[in-house]
């Protein structure tokens, strides 16, 4: 890969994480282009395969969220268009965008998850559709969009899932809720050779929990990094992530979250992210600083670990 190469950042489109697309892709073209690389920033439409046929760029940085940026379908358009592209492959993806069934696979290599429903929205509001606490949010949605919090006091079941404003599906998933830590760990390597980064503890500053803006305004959360936790409870994190991101098939970088209860020292995975954030405030190019990696550095080997089918 040389300074020479063209470098099409993809970003914006049009899901529900547009804004973060955007503010994302901006400091990775920045980057690149403070690198001496040629970019060129392409916010996402529906015409975006004959855009990037125009184009045609050596490498198609994938700074996309949510639906349709990180759910396998970018994926597959890059390459049928033979484009070498950073992150996670088709199947990785999509896979891992769908809750419940990354669930399924990394609990089948031994990551403890949350006893979990599969239930449509209605079912939420009728009853409890397991005790409280629980957490209801959609199946293949991001950045914490329509997630719900239901307290241990709370007789009645959430009635916000049945107003217009809920446009994520009529499927939700319904799962214990752990009180206690929001931790997350990245990975980054090529197959066979990836490495966990060290773990933050994530502490949300006004905020009831991790939501959209303690994610994406400055001063939202506080992350303290490496965080303070049980030897045992900090690597067995560290050791999750890592076999989470092999068993998915992630490639380049991801980001695993958990949630930790030090009381009873309950510990559970929750997702893992194929395109994790690359804004001013996002969790892994400050894990990356830690580890020795600027966002320079990171960005630019993200293009050299660029390839198709993978």
């Amino acid at each position: 890969m040389t300074r020479n190469t063209h470098i099409a950042v993809l970003m914006g489109g049009w899901s529900s994480e547009r804004s973060v697309s955007l503010s994302s892709g901006k400091s990775c073209a920045d980057a690149l282009e403070e690198r001496g690389f040629r970019v060129t920033r392409v916010d996402v439409g529906r015409d975006i395969a004959k855009v990037l046929s125009d184009l045609r760029p050596d490498v198609a940085f994938n700074a996309l969220h949510g639906p349709f940026g990180e759910d396998g379908k970018i994926q597959g358009l890059l390459e049928t268009l033979e484009i070498p592209y950073t992150h996670s492959g088709v199947l990785a993806s999509a896979l891992a965008m769908h809750k419940v069934k990354a669930k399924a696979v990394v609990a089948n290599v031994g990551v403890p998850v949350a006893e979990q429903r599969v239930v449509t929205r209605e079912e939420t509001a009728r009853e409890h559709v397991m005790a409280p606490p629980y957490v209801v949010k959609p199946i293949n949605e991001g950045s914490s969009f329509g997630v719900t919090i239901v307290p241990e006091d709370q007789a009645h079941p959430p009635q916000s899932l049945l107003g217009d404003a809920w446009t994520y599906g009529e499927e939700v998933l319904v799962e214990h809720y752990v009180a206690g830590k929001e931790l997350t760990c990245a990975v980054m390597g090529r197959p066979g050779e990836e490495e966990a980064f060290d773990v933050i503890d994530i502490v949300p500053v006004g905020h009831g929990f991790y939501d959209f803006d303690a994610k994406y305004l400055q001063g939202g959360s506080k992350h303290i990094l490496p965080a303070n936790l049980k030897p045992f409870v900090y690597q067995n994190i560290r050791r999750f992530a890592l076999e989470a991101h092999r068993a998915i098939g992630c490639r380049g970088v991801s980001r695993s979250d958990f949630r930790y209860c030090e009381e009873s020292d309950e510990l559970i995975w929750l997702e893992v992210n194929t395109q994790p954030g690359m804004t001013p405030t996002s969790l892994v190019p400050d894990m990356a600083a830690h580890a020795g990696r600027s966002f320079g550095d990171l960005v630019t080997w993200l293009v050299e670990d660029a390839s198709c089918r993978r």
